[in-house]
């Protein structure tokens, strides 16, 4: 059996991404926010403790303050994906509280006229509450303007095919990427998505380029590949995965949109050994990039003249 090409591959070196926002340990291993909710949970327990000492047997007391300091001490040591499980809670209470429904009006919707049914305003349900997005404006550049958050710089990034790499190769990649991150100077997100994809006018094209090639051989290939992709549409809904990096900058002046641009712009140049392309969104591709993400169908129906179709 002949030695691998690589040989590496199976076991490449491992290539550590250190956490690029970490809190301060103030008291051991603990944190600010975890060493105030341990002392407010001891607090708690301990003045319960004085209250309830004359009228409440210690083994009963104990029985009670157990579950309640285990509750403490996992709110404030337990984590999950950069959140506590306090913020998780109260993300779930606020997303519990707050409106399903929403409409893209300055003001909440008025209520139902006084001439409907009540059984159809009853069965349609709570009225709507305004959406409120949080991009304000944008500017000429395509930097997004988000109040009190600051300003956003968007750009496109391509894919690279990581499977298919060998081990020195993907450490290679990898090492890039982490470079890149730990080069990171203001917040950053990388959002991956899939929106519906339309071939008509591919193959279309192809089928009209079809009777200009040179070999009949060529046009046959052409109009068979062509009719290979008409064929994969029956039936099914094509998706296509586009990644998207947001960079962000805090403050509203107009130095703030250039730094954002700027970093944009570095990015591209930061991301390029990892083999990853990055083109920074212009006004009009960041609007389209908005508006698909609010509505991936739209933009589809939009060129087709089409009622928008089943998204999976």
């Amino acid at each position: 059996m002949a030695p691998p090409l690589y040989p590496d591959d199976e076991n490449p070196p491992p290539v550590r991404i250190p956490k690029i926002e970490q809190d301060d340990r103030v008291l051991g291993p603990l944190t600010v926010r975890q060493a105030l909710w341990l002392t407010a949970v001891f607090l708690l327990l301990w003045v319960g403790w004085l209250l309830a000492r004359s009228r409440v047997p210690g083994i009963v007391y104990l029985a009670c303050a157990v579950p309640i300091a285990a509750l403490g001490a996992v709110a404030a040591l337990v984590s999950r994906d950069g959140m506590h499980l306090d913020q998780m809670l109260v993300a779930a209470l606020r997303h519990a509280r707050a409106p399903k429904r929403l409409a893209p009006a300055p003001d909440r919707p008025s209520s139902y006229p006084d001439w409907l049914d009540p059984a159809w305003s009853d069965a349609a349900g709570p009225d709507p509450a305004p959406l409120a997005l949080p991009v304000e404006d944008m500017d000429d550049t395509g930097v997004l303007r988000l109040g009190k958050d600051g300003m956003c710089a968007l750009a496109v990034c391509s894919t690279v095919n990581f499977a298919l790499r060998t081990g020195p190769e993907q450490a290679s990649l990898t090492g890039a990427f982490a470079r890149f991150l730990n080069a990171a100077t203001g917040p950053v997100q990388i959002l991956v998505a899939a929106r519906p994809v339309d071939l008509t006018e591919h193959v279309a094209r192809l089928q009209h380029a079809a009777g200009g090639l040179p070999h009949p051989a060529l046009e046959e290939a052409a109009l068979a590949h062509a009719d290979f992709l008409d064929r994969l549409v029956e039936g099914r809904d094509l998706l296509e995965r586009r990644i998207l990096l947001a960079v962000r900058e805090p403050g509203r002046t107009a130095a703030t949109a250039d730094r954002a641009a700027a970093r944009a712009a570095e990015s591209a140049r930061a991301l390029a050994p990892a083999d990853l392309t990055v083109h920074p969104l212009d006004a009009q591709s960041a609007a389209v990039a908005l508006a698909t993400a609010l509505n991936p169908d739209a933009a589809l129906a939009g060129r087709h003249g089409q009622a928008p179709g089943r998204a999976l």
